[in-house]
């Protein structure tokens, strides 16, 4: 039984959005874990198991899910199917976590998702060890929204790992593991192997499992539970991939091999060699969940023109170009800067940076180092994030020291790494050409880019 002072009180059925974000932040944070399954496991039996009224298609992996989970939603729409998506963290607002048909709940209908499964939660917390979690709390939300809808297929994005991570109550008809890199090392282990066995647990017997292009040590360990469990893989590199990308105004043209057939000069809205690798991704598990027949050339076209990835490469404002990217670990800066070179001509570019201080900041920082001009570090409003002298004072470790400013309030930051991006004269730079790359959380992008389109939302609450 929990112990009755970790037990939250008994829910009352929420009014407003405001309420149903109180209650589910009342509870454990996603950042405190108890590797168990039982909780949600009971409060889905709770639910009637609505995870089981829905196929589904389960995404892990360190980086690229939340990109890969929109591809794969929006060619599943595309295919007239639909949808309910499942992922996290949020950019902006806690909705964006469920969609349905790729929209999030409205405030109105997350509201009723929270008070469809508040009455069960006490329940669920006065007979288990440890009470339920925010994250497990809206897992099950999401299940019973998927249900209630109902869709046809869910894609369920991890939150962390696999095997012990709440979505895995499902059994997903494809599991997709996206490149496997060190993050959260002090949960899921300190190099790509150890990783990669527990990411693993989201393949099931009989399932497809499309595995992007993986370090040695963590393909094995897959290749290992696909053959204990009696799966079947689609490997990158192998059975699908990338045949080629060309950089274009608004993103890139790509041409894909997919597991029926090759589909060629397909324009993706979405910047740098890592998209085009999830877009193959996605294209191979919508391939796989499908069946045998190639999908059409231009249903496909038509879906990945109008993907969207918000907080990923993502260009907010011009003069001076702002954009966001939720970078957060070395191989995820890595990739962005990978994709800046790739897709921009920003001199200079002027980094703000705010981050986690549980992450692998030196490792991000190093990454970045030789492609921004300046950087401003700066904090974003949560408990987790690290004080802005702090970072700075690690930056000195891989910076110059005049080109490190502190900043630590993220609206200050921002406006002044712009002020800086548009004296472009003063890094022997051309004038307008320069730009402001906000990173280092997704937290910090979030705040950031609630903050650059205020004002542009309308009536929107």
């Amino acid at each position: 039984m929990a112990d009755t002072d970790e037990i939250p009180d008994a829910p009352r059925l929420a009014q407003t959005y405001a309420e149903v974000e109180d209650a589910l932040l009342s509870r454990w944070p996603e950042t405190k874990l108890e590797p168990s399954l039982d909780r949600i496991t009971a409060f889905c039996e709770m639910l009637g198991d609505p995870q089981r009224s829905f196929r589904s298609i389960h995404l892990t992996g360190t980086n690229g899910k939340t990109s890969t989970s929109r591809m794969i939603d929006t060619l599943l729409r595309a295919l007239e199917l639909r949808t309910g998506r499942f992922t996290s963290p949020h950019v902006e607002r806690m909705s964006e976590r469920i969609s349905i048909d790729g929209e999030p709940l409205s405030d109105e209908d997350f509201v009723g998702a929270f008070n469809d499964v508040a009455p069960y939660t006490h329940l669920v917390d006065s007979d288990q060890p440890f009470p339920l979690s925010f994250f497990e709390t809206v897992v099950g939300m999401a299940y019973a929204a998927f249900a209630d809808a109902p869709v046809d297929v869910a894609v369920v994005e991890v939150g962390m790992g696999g095997t012990w991570d709440a979505t895995n109550v499902i059994d997903a008809d494809v599991a997709v593991v996206l490149p496997v890199a060190v993050d959260h090392a002090s949960y899921l282990g300190e190099n790509p192997g150890a990783i990669a066995r527990e990411k693993a647990g989201i393949i099931k017997p009989g399932s497809i499992v499309v595995m992007a292009e993986q370090p040695l040590d963590a393909a094995t360990v897959l290749l290992e539970r696909v053959q204990e469990v009696g799966a079947t893989v689609a490997r990158e590199g192998i059975e699908y991939g990338v045949v080629s990308r060309v950089a274009a105004v608004g993103g890139q043209v790509v041409t894909l091999q997919g597991l029926r057939a090759r589909y060629d000069e397909v324009f993706l809205p979405l910047f740098g060699a890592h998209q085009a690798q999830n877009a193959a991704v996605a294209l191979a598990a919508v391939e796989a969940f499908a069946g045998d027949a190639a999908l059409d050339d231009d249903l496909v076209r038509a879906a990945f023109a109008e993907v969207t990835s918000p907080g990923r490469l993502e260009v907010i404002r011009r003069s001076p170009t702002i954009v966001l990217d939720a970078a957060h670990n070395p191989a995820g800066a890595r990739a962005t800067a990978d994709a800046l070179e790739d897709s921009f001509q920003f001199a200079p570019l002027i980094g703000v940076m705010g981050v986690m201080s549980d992450k692998d900041y030196e490792g991000v920082l190093a990454a970045f180092e030789p492609h921004l001009a300046h950087l401003i570090c700066t904090q974003n409003s949560t408990d987790r994030a690290m004080p802005a002298e702090a970072l700075a004072e690690a930056a000195l470790d891989v910076f110059d020291e005049d080109r490190v400013t502190v900043v630590a309030d993220l609206a200050g930051a921002i406006e002044a790494a712009a002020t800086l991006a548009e004296a472009g004269e003063a890094f022997g730079s051309p004038l307008g050409s320069g730009a402001v790359l906000v990173t280092g959380s997704v937290v910090t992008v979030g705040e950031a880019r609630t903050l650059l389109t205020r004002g542009r939302r309308g009536t929107e609450s």
